[in-house]
C-alpha cells in the first residue's frame, strides 16, 4: 500500500492529466451529436468485432465435441441403411420394408495413432472390448475400407490398416460383380492397393470401383477405390488390377469398427466344414 502510495503521488501530475483529457473527450462526446453518434458507431464496431471473435473462438475449442457428435450420427446412420440390413424371409418375388432385419451395426472410435510408412501399418482407436469391439471385425471409414481389429483391451484396440502385408480382403469390380482379393502392393506406396486374380474376360475398365463383395467382415458397396492400371499375370488369363485407395490414411480421425452379428455363426459353421473335409 505503501508503495502504491509513492507510485502515485511520484507521477500524480500524469495521473492528474489524464483524468483532465478523458473528462474532456465525454464532455466533448456527450454535447456534440455528430461526435456522439461517431463515438457510439465506433463502439458498436469494436464491441461486434470482438464478440465475433470470441464467438470463433468457442466455435473452435468446441470442435471435437462437434465433430463425435457427427461421427456417433454417422454411425447410426450407417447402420440405417439397406446394406446393413437382410432380409427375413423366402418370399424371393415379394419384398417389403418390414421383412428387414438388421446385420449390422457400427461403433465409432476416434483414431490417436497411425501408421503409413511401414510395411505392416497399424492403427490405434480410443474403443475396446467395453465399447463392443472384438478381434477380426471389420473396419470403415466415410471413404471406404480401413482394416481388420488385430487386438482388443478393455479401452483400445489395435487395427491391421490396410497397409498391411498380410491383408487379405474379399473384393469386387462394381460393373460386373467379378469377385476377387484385394491385398496391399509390394511398393508401400500408401495411395495404391492390387486387386488380384481378377478374370481376364471380366474385362475390368479404367476409372471403375472396387468395393466389398460382402462375402467377408463387410457389408457390400464399401469403396476400395477405383482402377489405374490393369497387369496381365501367367497366360494373360488372369489380371491384377492397381488400385488408387479411396481412404487417404494419413488424414484419418474418426472411423466406424463393423459389428456383423452373423460373424461368429459363419466362422463357426464354415470350420466345422473345413475339418469335415
Amino acid at each position: 500500500m505503501r508503495n502504491l502510495l509513492i507510485f502515485i503521488t511520484k507521477y500524480n501530475a500524469f495521473f492528474l492529466f489524464l483524468i483532465f483529457e478523458v473528462s474532456s473527450l465525454l464532455i466533448y462526446i456527450k454535447y456534440n451529436s455528430f461526435q456522439k453518434a461517431t463515438f457510439i458507431n465506433s463502439t458498436n464496431k469494436v464491441t461486434g468485432t470482438l464478440y465475433g471473435q470470441v464467438s470463433r473462438l468457442y466455435s473452435y475449442m468446441s470442435l471435437n465435441e462437434v465433430n463425435d457428435s457427427l461421427a456417433r450420427e454417422n454411425a447410426n446412420l450407417r447402420g440405417q441403411l439397406k446394406s446393413a440390413q437382410y432380409v427375413d424371409s423366402v418370399e424371393k418375388r415379394k419384398v417389403v420394408d418390414t421383412l428387414y432385419k438388421q446385420q449390422y451395426t457400427y461403433i465409432v472410435a476416434k483414431v490417436i495413432n497411425n501408421s503409413t510408412n511401414r510395411r505392416n501399418n497399424y492403427i490405434t482407436i480410443d474403443r475396446g472390448s467395453k465399447d463392443g469391439i472384438a478381434k477380426d471385425m471389420g473396419v470403415i471409414c466415410g471413404s471406404g475400407v480401413v482394416g481388420i481389429v488385430a487386438d482388443v483391451s478393455e479401452h483400445l484396440a489395435i487395427i491391421q490398416s490396410v497397409l498391411h502385408k498380410n491383408t487379405r480382403l474379399s473384393a469386387m469390380l462394381v460393373d460386373n460383380k467379378e469377385i476377387g482379393s484385394f491385398v496391399w502392393g509390394a511398393d508401400l506406396d500408401p495411395t495404391k492397393g492390387l486387386l488380384i486374380d481378377i478374370q481376364n474376360n471380366a474385362q475390368p475398365k479404367l476409372g471403375e470401383r472396387v468395393v466389398t463383395s460382402g462375402y467377408s467382415l463387410f457389408p457390400t458397396g464399401i469403396p476400395f477405390g477405383k482402377i489405374t492400371n490393369l497387369h496381365a499375370k501367367g497366360g494373360g488369363l488372369l489380371l491384377n488390377v492397381e488400385v488408387a485407395l479411396a481412404v487417404d490414411f494419413s488424414k484419418l480421425q474418426y472411423v466406424y469398427v463393423v459389428n456383423n452379428k452373423f460373424a461368429q455363426e459363419q466362422s463357426g459353421l464354415e470350420a466345422v466344414q473345413n475339418k469335415n473335409e
